[in-house]
């Protein structure tokens, strides 16, 4: 086991070399000029930009730009943002807000996934089945800005019964909407991988022979049926989470979170190559020990597999 963790974090060192790479170009290779667009319409000294560019390594070439960079970060020095803040004290502020959205989101997803799958898996061809099926169809088509929105008006505007915006509280509560909202948008395929596994699990030789052996539904079901349906369940819910870490931008905009993606659209649009490398840099980070830590709980769930 341990060698497999060591050989899985060893894998990772060129998946984090290149991401890093990858974004340092993108971002370099943006049009426009990052330090004239701070002075907006004035026309600054040349040795004002001059210096301002040489304060962020922005007056040497791409490589030693990058070079520097991944120096910078080996010694936890993230760089500063055009404003002069730390971007660890940006990281600091913004990354806890947006963990905290994906986590309700993520947990949310997962138990409407089990429970929804479960059933319809145990009553395929039923009504419930049916019905569950029709509503993730419906969820599915829905675009997931256009849910967040409705759910605004409907829910906060007109109802009341949520805060519209989250702003500076970003409280459990205050982002129990668009975590709920998020969920709902993102639970069909663990739902349908959960009703696929289950209703294969059924027919397995394993729940025949504990049938056989006279044990009961209610032991067969908790546990040979559904934990082993969990492991493609929790593959996408992994998934789901690396996903909606990067990719919370639009619901940030939307409820006014003050969040990763909310930051990291900012520092783009200013061109902050730094803020943008080291926002991905820890997402990154985040996204391969979610992995890892996942592939270790299929040993959990499943004892026949084995890590060597």
């Amino acid at each position: 086991m341990l060698m497999y963790v060591v050989r899985r974090l060893l894998q990772a060192i060129p998946v984090f070399l290149g991401t890093t790479f990858l974004i340092y170009f993108m971002v370099f290779s943006m049009p426009g000029d990052p330090v004239l667009a701070l002075f907006g319409d004035k026309t600054p000294n040349p040795a004002v930009l001059e210096a301002v560019r040489a304060q962020y390594n922005l007056d040497q070439p791409f490589i030693v730009q990058y070079l520097l960079y991944l120096k910078d970060l080996l010694t936890g020095n993230l760089g500063t943002t055009f404003s002069g803040q730390e971007v660890t004290e940006v990281l600091k502020r913004a990354f806890p807000v947006t963990l905290k959205l994906v986590t309700m989101a993520v947990v949310i997803e997962f138990v409407l996934a089990v429970v929804i799958g479960l059933v319809s898996g145990l009553r395929k061809g039923g009504i419930i089945d049916n019905a569950n099926l029709v509503i993730a169809l419906v969820l599915s088509s829905v675009p997931p800005f256009v849910a967040l929105f409705l759910a605004q008006y409907f829910i906060g505007i007109k109802l009341g019964w949520a805060p519209v915006t989250v702003g500076a509280n970003a409280t459990w509560g205050a982002m129990l909407l668009p975590a709920t909202v998020i969920a709902l948008t993102i639970y069909v395929t663990g739902m349908r991988l959960m009703r696929g596994s289950v209703i294969e699990a059924q027919s397995a030789d394993y729940v025949r022979t504990a049938s056989a052996k006279g044990l009961t539904r209610r032991r067969i079901i908790p546990v040979h049926v559904a934990r082993n349906s969990l492991i493609p369940v929790i593959t996408n819910t992994a998934a789901s989470f690396g996903a909606l870490i990067a990719g919370t931008t639009v619901t940030e905009g939307i409820f006014n979170i003050p969040g990763v993606g909310k930051v990291l659209f900012d520092a783009i649009i200013r061109g902050e190559t730094a803020t943008v490398v080291s926002f991905v840099t820890i997402l990154t980070i985040l996204y391969i020990i979610v992995n890892i830590l996942v592939d270790l709980l299929y040993a959990v769930l499943d004892p026949r597999i084995r890590y060597v």
